[in-house]
């Protein structure tokens, strides 16, 4: 029986993670939902270009290492989902601005029907003052939960 927040049913879940405190939190709140839903769970990760240095981004190689790092990374975080139970997990890795991202090729490739994020983005609360959790919050198509 899919999930049924505010009478809605949510039978695809996106969740975004970093290695921050709230993604992770955000993870585990995602695992939750998705079964006790049944719901297909689907991990995004972003790689960020203005992680990078110029010369680094332009590098096929550096890019290409660090998308391979980044894949790694989210096969983990999808192992972690099917021992805990969540029977359907997918992972999509993209680049660019998260929120962005997320909310314009993400969403609408995924069909997604709830994203689950954290609220501050690993680059820390100084550089974004949670803007990217905001931005989707505002421009998403889908519903949005914020998790503190």
């Amino acid at each position: 029986m899919p999930s049924t927040t505010g009478g809605q049913k949510f039978e695809r879940i996106l969740v975004g993670v970093d290695d921050s405190e709230d993604a992770q939190l955000a993870f585990r709140y995602a695992i939750r939902e998705a079964r006790q839903s049944n719901a297909r769970l689907i991990i995004v990760s972003i790689l960020e270009h203005d992680e990078m240095n110029i010369y680094q981004a332009l590098s096929k190689d550096y890019v290409h290492g660090e998308r391979k790092e980044l894949a790694e990374h989210i096969e983990k975080y999808r192992q972690l989902a099917l021992r805990a139970g969540v029977k359907e997990v997918d992972t999509v890795i993209d680049e660019g601005d998260p929120g962005e991202t997320i909310v314009k090729r993400v969403i609408p490739a995924t069909k997604a029907d709830l994203l689950i994020v954290g609220s501050l983005s690993k680059t820390g609360v100084r550089k974004y003052f949670g803007s990217q959790a905001a931005y989707m919050a505002k421009y998403s198509p889908i519903s949005v939960m914020i998790v503190r």
